[in-house]
């Protein structure tokens, strides 16, 4: 490929080098390999059930590691529309029948009045149409009402961020996901000074709106619940974006310019490495509860906190330990078997190792971020989740892949799959720092051979798309990890506009 003075330009631009550009041409020209796996993560095998002990225990850690003045944070991936979750809606409105044709819409409008967004959408169709939607319903004029709700004169929701939807109905008002997530880290996350740190991933077009909504909300949200909200915003960086090439290999352009995409979710670990916190918990913007349907939320957010306060106690004592110089052979097998049976990473050449050897390793594995995941049952059909997988060194250990990542040709690996009893939820809580409290330089652990390619439609052309190896999946690959099974009613997301009359979001 001739790179082009105005293709230097682009790179420039982005802060992208050649080097990185040809690497991605590489990837979208020779794919990647499929993972590895030992077995799917199971409880017992992978996964721990926690006995009734271990979460009082944890509740009790956590509760603790609260008041020790250590800073807490929660972010939240906001970026993008919604438009994904109107898809539905958009189809019938922009179809040829104007009557309410298949489940989907008749569920919608039948059910109309149980969305927390009724009465907006009621008062600007008075606005726009003077009447209301009960008689836009009454002369079948549906699409008018869709047209209201999703585009602009109207509420636009089609076009907003989630995080700025009105998901939940509360006394007196109505709550958007941005606002529960403040409700929610008010009940589990707030540290000794009274401060709740939240950070959210924002889309650059959402950003003022955002802003805004965080303005509107702070004051009240602050005396409601007793905090002190701090509330920082990052977009992703245009240095993450991934080239697009044509089936050929070539590079996708447009008006002679290089194409670029945003990378995936996997781009944010650029973010998560900005952020400045001993621990901080990750989750999706769509899955949140009204505040009355919170409990097992919230106890469940202490558990993986606990028990991630607790593991990173441990981890740091044999650091500091491995870093005085060749621990015991009493104590080197004791961290073993700590590394065997609590973050379940296993080599088979570890009995073969010297002492020296054996310490070096060790070290080499306890001295990387943490994390804990909740993991969900999964009562549905088999899918991408917790897996015990191979990493490139040879260890065997604990790894969230997705169904992709995994060979459908291979016998022993569509067994494995087969065999998957949970799947992830992004419910996640982090530590970011090593055992002398200096920050890890995340993008040091993520796998660059677990990304995937995926071929889009872009102006009629078919292009071929590369998505960076995703956050909790490849860009978090050379973590230590704990898989904890998590209730199912933790995990209620908003994945299509009609999951808003379930009755967890009522």
């Amino acid at each position: 490929m001739t790179i082009t003075p105005q293709d230097l330009e682009t790179l420039r631009q982005r802060g992208i080098s050649e080097e990185k550009l040809n690497a991605q041409l590489r990837q979208l020209s020779e794919g990647f390999p499929y993972l590895a796996i030992e077995a799917a993560a199971t409880p017992g095998h992978g996964i721990t059930v926690p006995s009734a002990d271990l979460i009082r225990q944890s509740v009790e850690i956590w509760d603790k590691y609260l008041s020790s003045g250590a800073k807490i944070m929660k972010m939240t991936p906001a970026s993008g529309a919604a438009s994904r979750m109107f898809k539905d809606l958009f189809s019938f409105l922009n179809g040829k029948k104007n009557t309410p044709d298949n489940d989907f819409i008749k569920t919608f409008f039948n059910r109309i009045e149980d969305f927390a967004f009724y009465h907006i959408l009621n008062l600007e169709t008075l606005t726009l149409y003077g009447l209301s939607i009960d008689s836009l319903i009454n002369e079948k004029r549906y699409k008018d009402i869709l047209s209201v709700l999703l585009t602009t004169p109207g509420l636009g929701y089609g076009h907003l961020p989630k995080a700025l939807l009105q998901f939940h109905r509360v006394p007196g008002v109505s709550r958007t996901p941005l606002e529960e997530h403040i409700a929610e880290g008010a009940q589990y996350a707030v540290g000794k000074d009274k401060h709740l740190h939240l950070h959210f991933t924002v889309s650059e077009d959402h950003l003022p709106l955002v802003e805004a909504k965080i303005e509107e909300v702070k004051a009240y949200m602050e005396h409601h619940y007793g905090i002190k909200l701090d509330i920082t915003l990052s977009v992703q960086k245009p240095s993450t974006d991934t080239v697009a090439a044509l089936p050929s290999g070539e590079p996708y352009r447009e008006d002679d310019k290089l194409f670029f995409r945003p990378g995936g979710h996997g781009a944010l670990i650029e973010n998560l490495n900005d952020l400045d916190a001993d621990v901080i918990f990750i989750k999706n913007i769509d899955n949140v509860v009204p505040d009355a349907l919170r409990e097992s939320t919230i106890e469940y957010k202490k558990v993986i906190g606990g028990i991630l306060a607790g593991t990173k106690m441990k981890i740091d004592g044999y650091c500091r330990r491995l870093k005085e110089g060749l621990p015991s052979e009493e104590e080197r097998e004791e961290m073993l078997q700590f590394l065997r049976n609590v973050l379940c990473v296993t080599h088979d050449d570890a009995d073969r190792m010297s002492p020296e050897e054996e310490a070096d390793y060790l070290f080499s594995k306890f001295n990387r971020p943490l994390r804990v995941c909740g993991m969900v049952k999964n009562e549905g059909e088999p899918g991408g989740g917790p897996f015990l997988a191979y990493s490139p060194d040879g260890t065997v250990q604990p790894q969230i892949l997705e169904s992709t990542q995994i060979d459908p040709d291979n016998k022993a690996s569509k067994k494995m799959l087969n065999e998957a009893t949970h799947f992830n939820p992004v419910d996640l809580v982090v530590a970011i720092k090593d055992f002398e409290g200096k920050k890890f330089n995340l993008p040091d652990f993520v796998d660059p051979a677990t990304g995937f390619i995926s071929e889009k439609s872009r102006e009629g052309v078919t292009i071929k798309a590369l998505e960076l190896p995703g956050l909790w999946n490849g860009a978090m690959s050379d973590w230590n990890t704990i898989f904890i099974e998590v209730p199912a009613d933790t995990f209620n997301p908003v994945k299509t506009v009609n999951d808003l009359l379930r009755p967890a979001h009522q």
